[in-house]
């Protein structure tokens, strides 16, 4: 991403690092090299398919974990 570009907050700051590597390995699960950096030349429709499946693999994750608690 640009730098002094990003105006987005983490909830957790912690994360970052793991969020990066998502969206690394998103990306080039979809093709795409080179992920990082300045990202303006990249259409908006690339980015938007790395946010998207970002999105679907946390929510994936998150229904994995869900569904292996104990119901009570």
């Amino acid at each position: 991403m640009a730098q002094g570009q990003n105006t987005n907050q983490l909830v957790v700051p912690q994360a970052k690092q793991a969020l990066d590597q998502l969206k690394q390995e998103t990306a080039a699960e979809l093709g795409i090299q080179n992920y990082q950096g300045y990202l303006g030349d990249v259409p908006s429709k690339l980015n938007g398919a790395v946010g998207g499946h970002m999105v679907k693999k946390m929510i994936q994750s998150y229904e994995q974990q869900f569904a292996n608690q104990p119901q009570q």
